[in-house]
């Protein structure tokens, strides 16, 4: 009788020996399991997508807020390639588009939806400015209004010209002369004085180009008409 129970202890005591050696076993596989789906993960490149920049709208450096218009614009170069305007990813106006021309392009949008409404340029050299002067005045309330300039904007500038400019927020406008660069974003109704303009003076000192200055950049975020 002593003997059975000390089998049975002997017995007890390989099984749980046993018992232990599996558990064991098994923790270690799915330890090393763990361990190399870890080395697997790491070892698999990323999604592709993921390693891309992120593309704001016109290619701008950061995106714009809620509520507002992502702009990116040109000035010419020179007399050989005309101005380029983009609101919201949409190419407004260029030279691919085959609707710029010499002096001053403008884009009008509707400051509420952001689309386009018309695009027109005037030739400050050998056009007429009276053309330029109905454009203005028949401008709706609300509208954003972009120019930008190519190779001479100002010639056939006049003060009535100058002004409807300045009232739609220019501040460089009345200094704007022969073969300047400018590019101006302002409104129809604006209350205070555009942040959204550059001009550069044609000057043979500082011309990056042959009688004409370098070209202007600008990109920024046009606040979205609320009322």
């Amino acid at each position: 009788m002593v003997r059975a129970g000390g089998i049975l202890k002997l017995a007890a005591l390989i099984f749980a020996f046993l018992l232990a050696v599996f558990l064991a076993f098994q923790l270690l596989e799915i330890n090393m399991d763990f361990k190399l789906s870890n080395v697997i993960a790491k070892s698999v490149p990323e999604n592709e997508d993921s390693a891309k920049p992120v593309r704001h709208k016109c290619g701008l450096s950061k995106a714009c807020p809620v509520g507002h218009f992502a702009f990116k614009m040109t000035s010419g170069a020179a007399s050989v390639v005309g101005p380029r305007i983009c609101l919201e990813d949409k190419l407004l106006m260029s030279g691919v588009k085959n609707n710029v021309g010499r002096g001053i392009n403008i884009a009008l949008v509707n400051g509420r939806t952001g689309e386009l409404n018309r695009t027109q340029f005037y030739d400050m050299w050998a056009g007429e400015v009276a053309p330029l002067i109905k454009f203005l005045n028949e401008i709706e309330e609300g509208t954003v209004v972009m120019m930008a300039s190519f190779d001479d904007p100002s010639t056939k500038l006049n003060d009535e010209a100058r002004k409807l400019i300045a009232d739609l927020g220019s501040t460089a406008i009345s200094n704007l002369g022969f073969r300047d660069n400018w590019i101006f974003v302002g409104g129809k109704g604006i209350k205070t004085k555009s942040p959204f303009e550059q001009h550069i003076k044609n000057s043979a000192d500082t011309n990056k180009f042959e009688g004409w200055p370098e070209v202007l950049e600008m990109e920024g975020c046009v606040p979205q008409r609320q009322d």
